[in-house]
């Protein structure tokens, strides 16, 4: 079905480009007057593990080198891919960082290496962190100017209870300290730490409960303010890093109190499996999409609730669960889940998103092994370089296919909105509508006094949604010769005529004289 469906996509593509696609006309209501949320400044975030090369799923092993203590930090494309950001933010952690322990201090004897083992957690063994690899990847990290989260290991003197899941007792936080102390005596920037990896609610392979680790987070801020007096520079602490559970969730900010906690991070699998044959419909399917915001709203209500003074955060979020798919997670059509996900879970007033992952698995953002961006990539950094905080409720009465949404555009006048296409058959032309303002009701563009704006296509290489290559209004996005990370260059267009959007595609347009009063 989906072999069909390609090959349907790739026939209209070539049609569309040449003029003979059906074309739907849609008009997008913006409300400029007020905003409906607001992100961090740094919403676009990644993620790097710690999962060595002996990770696999379904007879494939897509991590090779791609793990935090095994990846080439020296490598031109990494660093370049980072920077292009500036800053781009980077949550360390993952499934083993409960697993790890640090080789500094003298509270743990022993520090192992990470080994596959049918009784561990995730099939593994424990693991370390030798400080010289640490002062590394620090190297690296202040190279490229990247905003860091840390996560710690949560599991340190605490015991498995009877039940197959729970672990009990309090949090050693020792060597963690030893850890933190050190870090902070290097000088390195830490933006967070983060407690624990999907511990909370039925847990994955562990679990807490929630008065408990709400007194371990209170631990962590006292160690945090001991080490950091500075407010100024002091991290923030995060937490729980799992799947949200209304309840356990509840009585974790209640227990923990005013303040302990920062950003309340949860984790979105919500494509299923990376084995999931309907994988690649259910990205296309706008349905399916829609079902995860329930989830995004009820985290946003409980923070407002239980703890105002934190904002939720997705710390980390990869589509589909164990390491993505084969032949989707990388590639062009994965852009219709991942921007749309960022678009929804910033007006549920999420502050940060950190995608799985910065490299390794099926689901990088760099391929694996040459480094090079995937399309991915590319929709991130130009909702990094276009997308400010503020967002403004945007809506349609068009196709459910058609996506769209809006923010003030970032250090700009103006509003950018991101439009997605899904649909396989239909070009869209869109006109934008200022709704409920007291400046006249349909816009006309004025950019340095002409009628202009500027627009970003993405679109895939031979119309072909499952290749690893995007245009950018028709020109393949490579890297350049010295490796550096392309120029993203607008098209001008003649703000008098409608947005069209082409099947299968992404659009970024920012119109620089919307008169919004909430972007004021």
């Amino acid at each position: 079905m989906a072999g069909l469906r390609l090959a349907v996509s790739c026939i209209l593509a070539s049609l569309c480009f040449s003029s003979l696609c059906a074309a739907d006309d849609v008009k997008v209501f913006v409300k400029g007057v007020t905003s409906i949320a607001k992100t961090d400044d740094n919403f676009i975030c990644a993620t790097l593990d710690w999962w060595p090369s002996e990770k696999c799923d379904y007879n494939q092993c897509p991590w090779g080198k791609a793990g935090l203590l095994n990846l080439d930090l020296n490598n031109k494309i990494l660093a370049n891919a980072i920077k292009a950001f500036d800053p781009l933010r980077i949550r360390l952690g993952g499934s083993l960082q409960d697993q790890l322990v640090y080789q500094v201090g003298d509270s743990i004897k022993k520090f192992p290496h990470f080994k596959k083992r049918d009784d561990g957690l995730f099939g593994f063994s424990e693991g370390s962190l030798p400080m010289g690899r640490w002062d590394q990847l620090n190297d690296l990290f202040k190279q490229t100017n990247a905003k860091i989260t840390f996560g710690l290991n949560a599991l340190i003197g605490k015991r498995k209870s009877d039940n197959s899941t729970l672990w009990v007792g309090e949090w050693n936080s020792k060597n963690a300290r030893d850890f933190m102390k050190y870090t902070a005596s290097k000088g390195y920037k830490i933006d967070s730490y983060e407690l624990g990896n999907e511990l909370c609610a039925s847990g994955v392979s562990a679990r807490l409960e929630a008065d408990q680790y709400a007194k371990d987070i209170i631990q962590l801020k006292e160690i945090v303010k001991e080490l950091y007096p500075d407010r100024e520079t002091q991290p923030r602490v995060l937490g729980p890093a799992g799947f949200y559970d209304t309840e356990w969730f509840k009585t974790f900010l209640e227990v923990s109190g005013p303040h302990a906690v920062d950003g309340v991070t949860h984790h979105i699998y919500n494509l299923g499996a990376g084995v999931d044959k309907t994988l690649i419909n259910k990205i296309q399917d706008p349905y399916f999409l829609d079902e995860i915001a329930e989830t995004f709203k009820d985290l946003e209500n409980v923070v407002k609730e239980f703890g105002p003074w934190a904002g939720p955060w997705v710390g980390e979020s990869g589509g589909a669960y164990n390491s993505g798919g084969k032949d989707v997670s990388h590639t062009f059509v994965n852009g219709f889940w991942y921007l749309d996900q960022l678009g929804m879970t910033a007006t549920f007033n999420h502050k940060v998103y950190c995608r799985q992952a910065l490299i390794g698995g099926n689901y990088g953002l760099l391929n694996t092994t040459s480094f090079i961006p995937n399309p991915d990539y590319y929709g991130a950094l130009l909702w990094h370089r276009l997308m400010g905080k503020t967002v403004l409720a945007t809506s349609h009465f068009g196709s459910p296919y058609l996506r769209t949404y809006t923010h003030c555009s970032k250090q700009k006048p103006g509003i950018t909105m991101l439009i997605i296409n899904m649909s396989n058959s239909t070009s869209i032309d869109v006109s934008v509508t200022n709704d409920e303002n007291k400046y006249p009701h349909n816009y006309r563009m004025t950019v340095n006094g002409s009628n202009q704006r500027e627009e970003y296509h993405l679109t895939p290489k031979d119309g072909n949604i499952q290749s690893d290559v995007v245009l950018l209004n028709g020109t393949p996005l490579q890297l350049t010769s010295s490796q550096d990370i392309p120029s993203l260059s607008p098209k001008i267009v003649d703000s008098s005529s409608p947005i069209t959007v082409a099947p299968d595609s992404i659009v970024y347009v920012t119109i620089r004289d919307f008169k919004a009063p909430a972007c004021a």
